[in-house]
């Protein structure tokens, strides 16, 4: 690969359901590695399948990763009338023994969805660990209230979103579910000790190391670093996600346009990738912040370049899967629970 075709280490958002000239020139000239879909990037499964080969066709790269939302519950990009409506995680667990199995076939029905109009990449399973009294952005998106029940429906809907051709994102690494306030708009300050959070809210994150994508939380541990959130502290990402964890996959950061985080945005996307993130993400598709992160974006190199294309390996062709069957095993596992 030639330094002029070079994927930059960013993923960015877009502003509506096709691109605008100024857009598609911005992204061909600056090369993110991918990008990430919202509820305003999607119309009719036409429409967003025309859109995802278009933002490839940009970069002139056919395996650029595109990203979305999709847990279900209240995070759900793409839905009706297009699309099934999906349950919040957290309604899992009165599926007792079914929990695990439905989890994986809900992912998988997900999956396909996804597929089939272009999208590559999931940001979930979320793998926060609620507490008592934090704030209601975790919630029912939750797997359930204890590592254990998090760690193992996070893996079955990681499972199931590989066997449908799409890869998984691991977050909010090394835990979002002690956070107070909601990273959208405040920074959220979680002052449990080491132990706790080693005992609790990373487990998940180390059980499932193995998987190729992680998003940071822009969370400040005060037992770990009083000072910066996690997206941008070099010691959580070292000492935490790296080292504890074990993590050797891409880390992308959340969001850098939230309000967790504070400065002009080069400054962010500085701060982030000196932390040790790989890949910075904007997804608002707001041209004057997209043009600002720009100047700060390094080529993909080194380390995360090698989990970068480590991470695409693992994109398989999905499973066979009888569709009709599946929806309805699995809408009626709901319907009696």
């Amino acid at each position: 690969m030639t330094a002029a075709s070079t994927p930059r280490a960013v993923i960015l958002g877009c502003s509506g359901t096709t691109l605008t000239p100024e857009e598609s020139a911005f992204f061909r000239d600056l090369r993110p590695w991918g990008f990430i879909l919202f509820k305003r990037n999607i119309g009719t499964p036409e429409e967003v399948r025309a859109l995802t080969a278009s933002l490839r066709e940009t970069l002139g790269r056919a395996d650029a990763p595109i990203l979305i939302d999709q847990e279900g519950g209240r995070v759900q990009r793409m839905g009706p009338p297009h699309w099934p409506k999906y349950p919040a995680g957290g309604r899992f667990g009165a599926l007792g023994e079914e929990a695990v199995a439905m989890a994986r076939l809900g992912a998988r029905l997900m999956a396909h969805d996804l597929a089939e109009v272009g999208i590559t990449v999931d940001c979930a399973p979320m793998l926060d660990v609620p507490v008592a009294g934090s704030d209601n952005i975790v919630g029912d998106r939750a797997y359930g209230a204890t590592p254990e029940a998090v760690t193992a429906l996070g893996r079955a809907v990681a499972e199931g979103l590989m066997a449908g051709g799409v890869l998984p994102v691991i977050k909010h690494i090394p835990g979002h579910g002690r956070a107070t306030c909601d990273s959208h708009l405040d920074l959220p300050v979680v002052e449990a000790d080491r132990a706790s959070l080693s005992q609790n809210d990373f487990r998940p994150f180390r059980a499932l190391a193995d998987l190729p994508l992680a998003m940071s939380a822009h969370v400040v541990f005060t037992a770990l670093d009083p000072e910066r959130p996690a997206t941008l502290s070099e010691r959580v990402i070292r000492e935490v996600v790296r080292g504890e964890i074990g993590f050797d996959g891409l880390l992308m950061t959340d969001d850098l346009s939230m309000h967790a985080l504070q400065g002009p945005f080069r400054a962010r996307a500085e701060a982030a990738y000196g932390a040790g993130i790989d890949v910075v993400l904007h997804c608002n598709g707001r041209m004057d912040e997209m043009r600002a992160i720009a100047e700060a974006v390094p080529d993909l190199t080194g380390q995360a370049e090698r989990r970068a294309g480590a991470a695409l390996a693992r994109l398989a062709p999905p499973e066979a899967l009888d569709l009709a069957e599946a929806r309805a095993r699995f809408e009626a596992a709901f319907a009696t629970a």
